[in-house]
């Protein structure tokens, strides 16, 4: 790769890892199209991206973790199902056809419109009562929110099914090399019940250990491509520190906004991708 491809994949990873950081989406879902428009083959490309999802996980989640805004129990807890199913996902594209991802891939976000009915205002859920799981395991939490000048107290409720639709997040994950950030956040909002920016936070901190076991699959089947992984690492983890600087001061509305254009063009992109590698 000529050294002026590697100078603006670091620049443009900036901006990847900062629009992954606002919207929880991670940036390798934009990262990937980058890399194959560069020549790389897909599965390589799919392979070390998942560089730039712990790059962009570790660089926001630390800001967040600090501001009391993700919650590493919940984290935690979900990071059970989402490891175990990034690790067969990623298994399982070594061997199939790489075509068939990005129909999967554009299938997969179309699930984040379940919430689109939340994008007119501030979405802070009420939970009555949370389930016996749930409120074994203390899934609840509360954060400032700057842009509202308050304490938001919230409880997690639905911790098995829950945890069941992020094992298919981490399964989405591994197989197409992105941190399914759209799908996360919609586990969190409409099943979880989490708010927003808790939503969104935590879908970060989460998308790197995803990221990570996946990898490791990759790392043994040969697909990882170290000299990628330089530029691309840098570049996500400025942008992500940026981001998570940002977000909170942010209203609801405009994450939400620009979460749903993202995801929008993701779909017609891979789809696009999907068409023309038939």
């Amino acid at each position: 790769m000529q050294m002026v491809n590697m100078v603006s994949l670091g620049i443009f990873s900036v901006f990847i890892g900062f629009l992954g950081a606002l919207t929880g989406l991670g940036g390798a879902s934009i990262l990937i199209p980058l890399l194959i428009l560069f020549g790389i083959p897909v599965k390589v490309a799919i392979a070390s991206s998942m560089i730039s999802i712990i790059a962009t996980s570790a660089g926001s989640a630390s800001a967040y973790v600090r501001d009391r805004i993700t919650n590493v129990k919940i984290a935690m807890f979900l990071e059970a199902f989402t490891i175990s199913g990034a690790i067969i996902g990623a298994t399982i594209t070594t061997f199939i056809p790489a075509v068939y991802l990005y129909f999967f891939f554009a299938a997969f976000l179309l699930t984040s419109f379940a919430t689109v009915k939340q994008i007119t205002g501030d979405y802070i859920p009420e939970v009555q009562q949370q389930d016996s799981v749930s409120k074994a395991l203390g899934l609840k939490g509360s954060y400032y929110d700057e842009a509202r000048k308050k304490i938001v107290e919230y409880r997690a409720t639905n911790a098995i099914p829950g945890g069941l639709g992020m094992l298919v997040a981490g399964l989405a994950a591994g197989m197409l090399g992105i941190g399914a950030g759209a799908f996360k956040v919609t586990v969190h909002e409409v099943i979880l019940k989490l708010p927003t920016k808790v939503s969104s936070t935590t879908s970060n901190f989460i998308i790197g250990m995803t990221a990570l076991a996946a990898t490791s699959v990759y790392l043994f089947s040969g697909l990882l491509n170290i000299t990628l992984m330089a530029p691309v690492a840098v570049g996500t983890t400025i942008g992500a520190l940026l981001g998570g600087r940002i977000l909170n001061r942010l209203n609801d509305k405009i994450v939400k906004i620009l979460f749903y254009i993202i995801v929008v063009l993701l779909i017609v992109q891979m789809l696009y991708k999907g068409v023309t590698s038939l």
